[in-house]
């Protein structure tokens, strides 16, 4: 399998650090985000990997020149303006020959089972929608309980994680949001599926609080 890492967006939510570092370099117990989604990703049996690059791309291109222990083949595509997230992949599948491939933001930090996802075609790993907050039990006016944050069953959301049919590619906007463009379109016509994961660990890096709590468990998501 090939996949397509979705790394070319600014990282504003994480300035000032992303002034000077491109938010894929961002480093999570020392290891930047980028090289955890790679070790992810030969978890499953990826051997290549074309990485979807605007922002700072030197940098990110010049880390895995010179430090690239992967094991796995790295390629990249630039984005001279940006494309979005369809104009990106269809950009990038121009490398890739295979009939499907998977796609990751490069942001998403998780544990989720791609061998399943991979079964089916034209699908979107989904997770439970999860509460930012804690949670308050009550019993008419009575606060009965405190929990943390918790899942909320048969509400799903999607984990930024993708199984694509390389007949998709013709129908991507060459500017735009996959997620805007051709998802709710294939959504209409019964085209697009999903592989729902229960009790996964996933994160989406887009705050410092994120940083926090995704470093403390990161080695145990991808070992």
């Amino acid at each position: 399998m090939k996949a397509i890492i979705l790394a070319g967006g600014r990282g504003k939510r994480l300035r000032p650090i992303t002034d000077y570092v491109p938010k894929p370099l961002i480093p999570l117990n020392n290891i930047p985000i980028l090289e955890w989604q790679i070790k992810y990703l030969k978890k499953f049996g990826v051997d290549e990997i074309i990485v979807c690059t605007g922002y700072k791309t030197e940098m990110i291109e010049n880390y895995f020149r010179m430090k690239n222990s992967t094991g796995i083949k790295i390629r990249f595509s630039t984005e001279k303006t940006p494309l979005g997230t369809g104009g990106a992949i269809k950009q990038a599948a121009d490398q890739i020959k295979d009939k499907s491939f998977f796609v990751i933001n490069g942001d998403t930090v998780t544990n989720i089972n791609l061998t399943k996802l991979a079964e089916i075609p034209n699908s979107i790993a989904a997770i439970e929608l999860r509460t930012k907050f804690g949670i308050m039990e009550t019993e008419g006016t009575k606060v009965t309980r405190f929990r943390e944050k918790k899942e909320i069953s048969n509400l799903w959301m999607n984990a930024g994680i993708y199984h694509l049919l390389k007949a998709t590619v013709k129908d991507l906007p060459k500017k735009g949001d996959i997620e805007k463009t051709v998802f709710p379109d294939y959504a209409k016509k019964g085209k697009l599926n999903t592989v729902k994961f229960k009790n996964v660990k996933w994160y989406s890096v887009d705050s410092f609080k994120d940083m926090e709590e995704c470093a403390l468990e990161i080695d145990k998501i991808i070992k």
